[in-house]
């Protein structure tokens, strides 16, 4: 027996264990099914876009099978394909497909897009056709032209906008705006002291305004109590005496008229007191003419 397992023989089991080891454990690295039952199905793509072996295959978000081989066609230039071994419990209906997916990170994997199609499927060993990806990197490779076309008008508006903040009107209507927010700030501090005292004086003037309302109320009633109509009616008498009154100085045939517009008798009137004006002075001047007192009773020439 121990002629059999010598010292050579050891090294060869060793290196034979170190081998199936090592492989088994790049499989499980990869993302290699082992030890497990699988669906081997067939893949065609005209472009991997990076796919490889152990690449991911996901339905729904859930993986569910590993890329274990590529296949080029060197005669159609153009036909590649690609083995999976898929999970044998997801039935893959007829007319899905598959696309290659990548993130913006760069990783790439195979998304099953399973048809509606309950009564058909795919059998073990089926051809799942695959399908062009519109998926992220292919939307910002999409993108690149309209960005390359944007950039030089991004320089203007920078080089416009960097113009514009240069400007020194600019830092003046900061200024102006800072000065008028702390003008603003002192008369809202200011409004709200004269909001206060507002406040404190309200109770004071409310008592005065309900007062004067009150008095307003006094006068409205004592107002009511006037005979209105009666004072009317003796004004409008007086008023009817008035124009009476004016109606017969404007008579000339009247008494009043005639001293109004009679100019003889204005004459007369004026003679007359201008002779009772001589008359009082010469009384003044020579009494004796007008009053006879005499003890012996002679008589004053």
């Amino acid at each position: 027996m121990s002629k059999i397992f010598t010292k050579e023989v050891k090294i060869a089991l060793v290196a034979i264990a170190a081998v199936v080891a090592l492989f088994f454990g790049m499989n499980f690295l990869k993302g290699l099914t082992i030890f497990s039952n699988t669906t081997t199905y067939r893949m065609l793509f005209h472009n991997l876009k990076g796919l490889s072996n152990s690449t991911p295959i996901y339905a729904d978000g859930y993986k569910v099978g590993t890329v274990t081989g590529i296949d080029y066609d060197y005669e159609t230039n153009g036909n590649i394909t690609v083995e999976a071994e898929i999970d044998p419990q997801l039935r893959i209906p007829a007319g899905s497909t598959a696309t290659i997916e990548s993130d913006l990170m760069g990783n790439i994997k195979v998304t099953l897009l399973l048809a509606n199609n309950p009564r058909e499927r795919i059998k073990a060993g089926g051809i799942i056709q695959g399908a062009d990806e519109n998926g992220a990197m292919v939307q910002m490779q999409a993108m690149v032209p309209a960005v390359q076309a944007m950039l030089p008008k991004l320089d203007s508006i920078m080089a416009s906008l960097n113009k514009l903040l240069a400007d020194p009107a600019i830092a003046a209507t900061l200024h102006n705006a800072a000065t008028i927010s702390s003008n603003l700030t002192t008369s809202t501090a200011e409004l709200n002291t004269l909001m206060a005292s507002l406040n404190k004086n309200m109770p004071d003037m409310m008592s005065k305004a309900n007062r004067t309302l009150d008095n307003t109320e006094t006068l409205t009633g004592n107002l009511s109590k006037v005979d209105i109509e009666g004072t009317m009616a003796r004004v409008n008498k007086t008023l009817d005496n008035v124009e009476q009154m004016t109606a017969a100085i404007n008579n000339r045939e009247g008494t009043l008229g005639l001293l109004m517009y009679d100019k003889r008798l204005y004459n007369h009137l004026n003679a007359t007191m201008r002779d009772a004006d001589s008359l009082v002075v010469d009384l003044k001047s020579h009494p004796k003419r007008y009053v006879h007192f005499s003890v012996f009773g002679k008589k004053d020439k």
